[in-house]
């Protein structure tokens, strides 16, 4: 798809990349059963640093192979398509109390669904999914997988690499995430030090944001570290062969955390730009050899 990158982007223009993609899917696969709209387009501030995602969801009939995708449109724009099995909607009490699927259900926009599929589960889902238990069981998910991480290194001695690191800051983004959702829908990596403030606010604990932030490193971080770190990320970032790029770093989404950082960086609040450097960073330092340039540069860091 084709489309000038001098033209402003707009939320009318994504939408209607949207509805147009999800009709030329519908189209070309007889399995496909239903399709909704998600995540950061259906929100006030859609762009961050001038660039965003189109979230989309498929919904079969038969199960799939590949469980995500993502198709670039321009350096600004790309689309993440999400692939399920209709199996995974049936118990509507578990999306109630699924941490990600539950929250993204109740305020998705639904693009195709001709068998009313999705009208019946959005519905279902929408009922009593802010009782208490519900509440406190998304919660609770988080934080018991941060528990067990925490767990983990507290019976283990280890020279820390890049995958222990990524768990360390998988073990953070799961309690974060534990807060969040008690007020909201987890946060997402670009807004997560963004967002937390408020929601820590919300649960009554705000000092657990400047918690978070020590935790995270930031008291230590001399003046001038972005730009001196930037440059070394990016190196990491597009040396990762495309082939085994996970993703969440393909190459289509370059710009999308490179203009983030640069945008969150360069305001008032630059410390949030850490938490999506750091972990896209450390993700990518793994896909490389241990004396590698790139991956001595994210271990330093």
């Amino acid at each position: 798809m084709n489309v000038e990158t001098s033209m402003r982007i707009t939320r009318e223009m994504m939408l209607k990349v949207a509805s147009d993609t999800v009709a030329r899917q519908s189209r070309a696969s007889r399995g496909l059963l239903a399709a909704y709209l998600c995540g950061s387009l259906l929100e006030e501030d859609y762009l961050l640093g001038g660039t965003g995602d189109i979230d989309l969801v498929y919904i079969y009939t038969a199960p799939v192979e590949a469980p995500r995708e993502i198709i670039s449109l321009t350096d600004e724009v790309h689309l993440d398509i999400a692939h399920y099995y209709q199996g995974d909607f049936r118990d509507t009490r578990s999306l109630r109390e699924h941490a990600w699927l539950g929250p993204a259900l109740i305020t998705c926009r639904i693009l195709y669904d001709p068998q009313h599929f999705m009208d019946f589960t959005q519905a279902s889902v929408r009922g009593q999914f802010d009782r208490s238990d519900h509440i406190y069981k998304r919660a609770s998910q988080q934080l018991d997988q941060a528990r067990s991480i925490w767990l983990h290194y507290q019976t283990s001695r280890v020279h820390p690499g890049p995958e222990d690191v990524l768990a360390y800051l998988q073990a953070l983004g799961y309690a974060a995430n534990a807060v969040a959702s008690i007020s909201g829908k987890p946060l997402t990596d670009r807004r997560f030090l963004l967002q937390f403030p408020g929601r820590a606010e919300a649960f009554g604990k705000p000092g657990l944001h400047a918690g978070l932030l020590g935790l995270l490193g930031y008291p230590n971080l001399p003046e001038g570290t972005w730009s001196e770190w930037l440059p070394q990320w990016r190196s990491a970032y597009q040396a990762i062969p495309a082939a085994q790029a996970s993703p969440r770093l393909h190459p289509a989404r370059l710009a999308y955390y490179l203009s983030a950082f640069t945008s969150l960086g360069a305001g008032p609040q630059p410390e949030t730009a850490l938490w999506p450097l750091l972990r896209t960073w450390t993700m990518a330092a793994g896909y490389h050899p241990p004396d590698s340039r790139e991956r001595r540069a994210g271990h330093q860091a």
